[in-house]
């Protein structure tokens, strides 16, 4: 209803004598009129209806008049646009509902459509009911006509399907559901039942699964079929298992290194299923270290004796055995080796027979006398390639007849001494290399031109020729100071100095020495997080963000991107630091992302394992419909008989019929202005009085 109006509402009286005056004349006139009619007066009737006008009269009735302004109803159409709606053809039928429903509204008088779209809200599924009453506590609800969802039918939270819940949810309107999709349709799935979050590298861990078929009977959906269940484990080779619709399955998962192993699986699809998007699961385990066991030989006494204990002492996750030998060389008396300790060097049990239970053996300024024999110097060598971690940290010693380069160890050592150690005061240098590494990268101060933000000097380096590997630190002229090499499967550090101790001194200046030896460590015992090159991939919300490292020159190749429903796209990454490249991109499609540069895979996973909103895509009118019926409205299928046309309807009537579905008509108005007439105008109750007397004095007079 619009449009100005006039009506009259009530009768309101304003007397023209103070009430208590008047109801005294009142009790008055009415004992004479009794004692009239007791007396049987022959005017007694005609003497009350004097006496009525003019009570009448001084109360002084008026009728009261409101102008009105016409408001219209108020329709809701909500729209689901979440990620089960773009399967098939069901976001263009939705667009095409939603315009056809805007078309109508607008031709429609005295009604205003307001349209909400739905998208999905994180993990928790499409919440149609939520934006329902966020959308009407912005209303008036005696404005409402009716609300029109266009969905698929999976909304996670319907209301308790009782009469109160769904007035309350409703607003105490008619819910109309309009339908995407084709009733009766099947849908294949991969639920994961069980998957731990971690696991111990070196143990295995147990997935649990099944694979479920949903639908009628009739068209193959049913629990003991036969399907097949591939398993692809960090992009490796496919695995197939056969095993049967509805039972449990288990997979059994070893973790072999630390940081994420990326288990996906797939089922194969069901003739006739709606999608295949949730076909697909990830899982994602991370490998955990038990502890990290780093076997620490100290040689002989000098200034940094405990750098490096401290710094390991003070990781939880580390285990560390410690050896130092105390007596230096020049105190050498000839005294038998087996007497210059309280207990014996368990040389024997620690390079030998628990050789391999260490993640990282470090010599610091180690002087090979005769403690280690050849053949378990060879042992290390051997563990190195195997897999192991060594780290040296030397200074004069290594240019001696007693280095550690003089024995077998010598062959996986990262550069040979000249036989010269550098006695002068230089500032450590991150090199070209060193920028891109992750042992060195952004480290705060590194090669700062500013002397008061430079690292401290240091005052001693040993030469070294004929390096290999990856020199990430240097002296002032590009001589190495820092090598990192592979061998084999294991890896090496070589620090061609004794004085990073001077940092953690802060002598002029001091510099990030534990930052460097932590991170040197932690490469050499293969953390993820260190790798040189690396492809990663991370939800944010609803971005994708995929970072690449690596430490070769050059900008950063294209990166694939296959989403979950297989569509594939090619974007180039930012650069973001030396050896770093950031690719953000939006992923609001639940389930697997794959991303590729060319030689490494990375995945991710978009939602939870088992995603509300994917876990069945089914279209469906069971979770609304008992909300729609018990508020007087309507399912509808569109792809069954079209948009249904818009109505008007009373109060009271029914909300739906064959093709059509009702608004209320409320016929709410908001008032522009008050007047009152008076009901006893002063002529007419002179009148009437005046008149009443006279026929009453003529009545009696007879």
């Amino acid at each position: 209803m619009e449009g100005s109006a006039r009506a009259l509402t009530a009768v309101d009286f304003d007397p023209l004598l103070p009430l208590p005056l008047l109801a005294v004349l009142a009790v008055l006139a009415a004992l004479l009129l009794g004692l009239a009619f007791w007396r049987r007066a022959g005017g007694a009737p005609l003497r009350a209806f004097v006496i009525a006008v003019l009570l009448l009269a001084l109360a002084n009735p008026r009728l009261v008049q409101e102008s009105r302004e016409g408001l219209p109803d108020i329709a809701l159409m909500l729209v689901d646009e979440s990620a089960s709606t773009s399967v098939g053809e069901r976001r263009s039928e939705a667009a095409a509902a939603r315009a056809a429903i805007e078309e109508q509204a607008r031709r429609t008088p005295g009604l205003e459509l307001r349209t909400v779209t739905v998208p999905e809200l994180g993990t928790t599924g499409t919440r149609m009911f939520e934006a329902l009453g966020r959308a009407l506590a912005e209303l008036p609800r005696s404005r409402l006509a009716a609300t029109v969802m266009v969905s698929d039918g999976q909304v996670h939270d319907a209301p308790a399907p009782t009469a109160e819940a769904v007035h309350e949810a409703t607003g105490g309107a008619p819910l109309h559901m309009l339908l995407t999709g084709r009733p009766g349709e099947t849908d294949r799935r991969i639920r994961v039942v069980e998957a731990p979050g971690f696991g111990i590298v070196g143990r295995s861990v147990e997935i649990r699964v099944v694979v479920e078929d949903l639908g009628p009977r009739e068209s193959g959906a049913r629990d003991g079929q036969p399907v097949t269940l591939i398993e692809r484990r960090d992009a490796g080779a496919p695995r197939r298992a056969q095993l049967a619709t509805g039972r449990e399955h288990r997979i059994t998962v070893p973790i072999e290194r630390a940081g994420h192993t990326v288990i996906e699986l797939e089922a194969e699809p069901l003739p006739g299923e709606v999608s295949q998007i949730n076909n697909r699961a990830v899982v994602q385990i991370n490998g955990v270290r038990d502890r990290l066991r780093v076997l620490l030989v100290s040689g002989e006494p000098h200034a940094g004796q405990r750098t490096w204990r401290r710094l390991l002492k003070a990781d939880p996750n580390v285990d560390l055995v410690h050896f130092t030998i105390l007596r230096p060389p020049e105190k050498d008396d000839l005294t038998p080796l087996n007497e210059l300790a309280l207990i014996a060097f368990p040389v024997r049990e620690l390079f030998q027979v628990k050789l391999r239970e260490f993640d990282l053996i470090i010599f610091d300024r180690f002087t090979n006398r005769g403690i280690l024999p050849p053949v378990y110097l060879r042992n290390i060598a051997e563990y190195v390639r195997g897999g192991g971690g060594l780290l040296l940290s030397v200074g004069p010693e290594f240019v001696g007849p007693a280095s550690l380069y003089n024995t077998p160890l010598g062959q996986v050592l990262p550069a040979s001494p000249t036989g010269r150690v550098a006695e002068a005061a230089f500032r450590p240098r991150v090199t070209e290399l060193g920028e891109r590494h992750p042992v060195t990268t952004a480290l705060p101060g590194a090669n700062a031109g500013d002397a008061d933000a430079a690292w401290g000097r240091w005052y001693r380096r040993v030469d070294a020729a004929a390096p290999r590997g990856s020199a990430l630190m240097s002296g002032a002229a590009g001589e190495p100071l820092l090598l990192v090499d592979r061998v084999g499967e294991g890896r090496v550090a070589l620090l061609l100095s004794d004085q990073i101790w001077l940092w953690s001194r802060n002598h002029d200046g001091g510099g990030p020495q534990a930052e460097i030896l932590r991170r040197a460590a932690h490469w050499l015992m293969k953390e993820p997080d260190l790798e040189e090159e690396d492809l990663r991939a991370r939800m944010d919300g609803e971005r994708l963000v995929v970072e690449r490292r690596s430490i070769a020159e050059g900008p950063a190749p294209t990166l694939e991107i296959t989403s979950p429903s297989g569509t594939v796209s090619r974007h180039a990454p930012s650069e973001a630091g030396p050896g770093r490249a950031v690719l953000e991109v939006p992923a609001t499609e639940p389930g697997v992302w794959r991303i590729s540069d060319g030689t490494r895979f990375a995945f991710a996973a978009a939602g939870a394992a088992n995603p509300a909103e994917i876990a069945d895509l089914r279209a469906t009118a069971e979770p609304a419909e008992r909300a729609a019926r018990l508020s007087g409205g309507s399912v509808t299928w569109l792809s069954e008989g079209g948009t249904p046309a818009l109505r008007s309807v009373a109060p009271g009537r029914d909300s739906a019929g064959a093709g059509w579905i009702g608004l209320r008509r409320n016929r709410d108005h908001l008032v522009t202005g008050i007047a009152d007439l008076p009901l006893m105008p002063p002529w007419a109750a002179l009148l009437l009085i005046v008149g009443g007397l006279v026929w009453a004095w003529r009545r009696e007079g007879r």
